[in-house]
């Protein structure tokens, strides 16, 4: 049972994809092709559809790459977001081949003639528009550090964004997604909360420029764990300077972390010490691998657990509080199921005998 309420929001539809309102938290990604190259961006964004992505973006820097909208949609599952700056032409053409979504702000896409006709289109189109707020390009907070400096940051992120919220609301569009990304976590998670005091339109979590695969997934978890804690977050991209399915995989882990989503399998295992008498870091690499070649797995709501202990002190009890289970020892390992033990294993056939006992059991619930 979890132990947080979440935050109510407007549902906005992306192409079937049902943002807020208290529908799942879902797991959105960007691709880093050149959308000019459609078949290279259609080749990345099946690689994210495979990890479980849920809403893919594209970057629209030209015309070019927005005529390629039509071409890419025609080709994947998920649904198409448009990441759009400066020309309002390019929004205009987007949404004519087809995209799902907008990712504007209105402020930096010319006057009020240029806003209303994409906010007329978009509205014809049925299409929502993020209005996505990043510290990085406002210059009324550069510069500022420290906890007054990532307050008054906050406080300038919200109120950018309830400018370019102000413009839409006045044409009468409420299909609205907001994000006001910083790269401090204190200044983020400062915004969000005083933005969903405002208004309560959905909201797109994100942690801008993290960084790398390894800093930038614990960074962005720290900021998104918190908010997600606190019941704030309809949908949530892990940016990364990395593979974008990367995102993805870290996104999933996040939301099955605080039991919002479930990404298949929840591998336990500790840290290892002087009493493990197996190679256990190999062995979990090993299952982590094989464990996510399983598309089987995103059938299930609730995810496995399984556990993988080194040794006689904790490893009994973690593996009986499992699904599945293996306690180690010299060599070999006690397996245990719904808490029973069922047998032992030499090391070398745990992670064999474990994806068996994960594809029976998900032949199981799915019949």
């Amino acid at each position: 049972m979890k132990f947080y309420t979440r935050n109510e929001t407007r549902k906005i539809n992306v192409g079937g994809v049902v943002i807020g309102g208290g529908s799942p938290v879902s797991a959105q990604s960007m691709t880093n092709t050149d959308t000019r190259d459609w078949k290279a961006t259609v080749k990345q964004i099946k690689e994210l559809e495979e990890a479980g992505c849920e809403i893919v973006r594209v970057s629209l820097p030209d015309m070019e790459a927005a005529q390629n909208v039509c071409a890419i949609k025609k080709n994947i599952k998920i649904p198409l977001v448009a990441d759009i700056h400066f020309d309002y032409r390019i929004a205009l053409e987007a949404i004519r081949q087809g995209v799902d979504k907008l990712r504007i702000n209105p402020g930096n896409i010319g006057g009020k003639d240029r806003v209303e006709a994409v906010v007329k289109e978009a509205k014809a189109a049925n299409i929502p528009i993020r209005i996505g707020v990043n510290a990085g390009s406002l210059q009324s907070v550069r510069g500022l550090s420290g906890s007054d400096g990532n307050s008054a940051r906050a406080q300038g992120l919200v109120k950018a964004a309830m400018e370019h919220i102000e413009i839409l609301e006045s044409l009468k569009f409420y299909d609205i997604a907001v994000s006001l990304k910083a790269s401090n976590i204190a200044a983020t998670v400062e915004a969000y909360k005083i933005f969903a005091g405002k208004r309560n339109y959905p909201l797109h979590l994100g942690i801008t420029e993290s960084g790398s695969i390894f800093s930038g997934t614990i960074k962005s978890s720290a900021g998104l764990g918190i908010m997600l804690y606190e019941g704030l977050g309809d949908t949530i991209r892990i940016s990364l300077t990395a593979n974008p399915v990367e995102e993805v995989k870290a996104a999933y882990l996040l939301l099955q972390s605080l039991e919002l989503r479930s990404a298949g399998v929840e591998i336990i295992s500790c840290p290892t010490c002087s009493r493990t008498e197996v190679d256990l870091i190999k062995i979990v690499s090993q299952l982590e691998n094989e464990v996510s070649k399983m598309k089987s797995l995103k059938k299930l709501k609730t995810p496995l657990k399984i556990a993988l202990m080194g040794c006689v002190v904790n490893g009994p009890g973690e593996a009986k509080d499992a699904d599945f289970g293996i306690a180690g020892g010299k060599n070999t390992g006690a397996l245990f199921k719904n808490g029973k033990i069922i047998g032992r294993l030499d090391p070398k056939d745990w992670v064999k005998k474990l994806v068996e006992m994960i594809k029976t059991e998900v032949k199981r619930l799915d019949s």
